[in-house]
């Protein structure tokens, strides 16, 4: 419950560790519990490689270590469940349903690890961030993939009871979660996080039906729920469907790649002197931030400039589309690291009406969320996905690196807009230099 409102965040990510704690704890103090050195040793390993790992890490690289850390998770119940296989010959002497939950776990976190695995991998750029496929042959190789980690489930439920049914299992689910990952486009990516976490506690849930564990199916059960509604709003916010995200093969990685070229289209360029000034004797200004600001590492400076304005009598306001950056509250976490008052961010819905009424709109690294080719373009791949209405602006000034596309690898009809001018380089620099020409006016 405290994850609800960010002034109650902190206390609640508290109360899950605590609680997580006491779970372990009991874990540990169960009777005839053995392996005291094994366990050590592996929560020591586990330790160093974790607390460094999420102290050091940058916020722009949070996404990929949720994904990460998620995989891991996943991962984890496939091996629990492979230890039951062994343990219990096979499920010789246990009841069906156990058998049922525990092939189910293995499936399911198996196929989330390496899932996951590649979901790391193309946020963090070691693997392209384009749909990879075999084109028509791709949904049938993902048929067959799953039929192949049911059949060996389905036989070892009949009663088959050797190791390489489990190994096979195992295997096939694996090939099941790099199959359908791997043709999914970095536009989808974000959803594909969230849905990949929502699998994890589901094969959770059922590894803790499958050993009677309670605190197991309840944590499980929480992050399944959670996961699935965050990934149905994330799939609403960019007007896609699961099963079309599923998929795949929509959109790029806008971060790599060529650059993109105008055409015969102008773009207004401009300068920190005549974008200070815009600023300046503006009444109203909205900043919308996105993934070139985290990039950037921006906020430190946005948050100067906005301070800056508001002692000049501006009044100035945050954008925040569902999407911006790489996954949920991505843009809000950042700004927050900034000190920028929380009640300054709004959400999209209650934003979008303001825009007709602002003197300047501040785009800064949002690429996608901003194209009003998904409200005027019917051909548009992103058409009908609500963005943010920054055209109604009575001006624009868009900070960016290049003329690249975002995510979904289309131009930003944006750009060519006439009340839109251009200042090019990096974000921090440039809202540096806008800050100082304030300072000067």
């Amino acid at each position: 419950m405290g994850l609800t409102g960010p002034h109650t965040a902190v206390r609640g990510n508290k109360l899950a560790a605590l609680g997580m704690a006491v779970a372990v704890g009991a874990t540990l103090l169960t009777p005839g519990l053995g392996n005291w050195w094994l366990i050590l040793l592996g929560v020591a390993i586990g330790t160093a490689v974790g607390v460094p790992a999420a102290r050091k890490v940058r916020m722009t690289a949070v996404p990929q270590m949720v994904a990460l850390f998620n995989g891991v998770g996943g991962g984890a119940i496939a091996l629990i469940a492979w230890v039951e296989f062994r343990d219990s010959e096979g499920f010789s002497h246990q009841p069906e349903y156990v058998a049922v939950a525990s092939l189910f776990a293995a499936i399911v976190g198996s196929a989330s690890f390496w899932g996951s695995t590649v979901a790391f991998g193309k946020l963090q750029e070691i693997l392209p961030g384009r749909p990879i496929s075999v084109g028509r042959l791709q949904q049938p190789l993902n048929l067959v993939t799953a039929l192949a980690a049911v059949t060996f489930g389905g036989v070892i439920v009949a009663g088959g009871q050797a190791e390489p049914l489990m190994a096979g299992l195992l295997l096939t689910s694996s090939v099941l979660g790099v199959v359908v990952v791997l043709p999914i486009g970095g536009a989808d990516m974000p959803v594909v996080i969230s849905l990949l976490n929502a699998a994890t506690g589901l094969s959770a849930a059922a590894m803790g039906l499958a050993l009677d564990n309670t605190a197991l199916i309840v944590a499980g059960m929480i992050v399944g729920a959670s996961g699935s509604i965050l990934t149905n709003l994330m799939a609403k916010a960019m007007n896609r469907s699961i099963p079309a995200i599923v998929a795949g093969g929509f959109g790029g990685n806008g971060s790599g790649g060529g650059t993109v070229e105008a055409g015969d289209r102008a773009v207004r360029r401009t300068s920190a002197a005549d974008a200070a000034i815009q600023l300046a004797f503006a009444r109203q200004v909205i900043v919308v931030p996105g993934y070139g600001l985290a990039v950037a590492q921006a906020q430190h400076a946005v948050r100067q400039l906005t301070g800056l304005l508001e002692t000049k009598g501006v009044a100035v306001y945050y954008a925040i589309h569902p999407v911006a950056g790489r996954m949920p509250g991505h843009m809000n976490v950042l700004l927050a690291e900034a000190d920028v008052p929380y009640e300054h961010l709004r959400e999209m819905d209650s934003i979008n009406g303001e825009f007709a009424r602002t003197d300047v709109t501040l785009v800064i690294g949002a690429n996608d969320v901003t194209n009003p080719a998904a409200r005027t373009d019917p051909t548009s791949p992103i058409y009908g996905m609500p963005i943010l209405n920054v055209d109604e602006s009575r001006s624009v000034i868009v900070l960016k690196r290049s003329m690249r596309p975002g995510f979904a690898g289309v131009d930003n009809e944006l750009y060519f807009d006439p009340r839109t001018s251009l200042l090019f380089g990096d974000a921090e620099s440039s809202v540096h230099d806008i800050t100082e020409e304030l300072k000067a006016l």
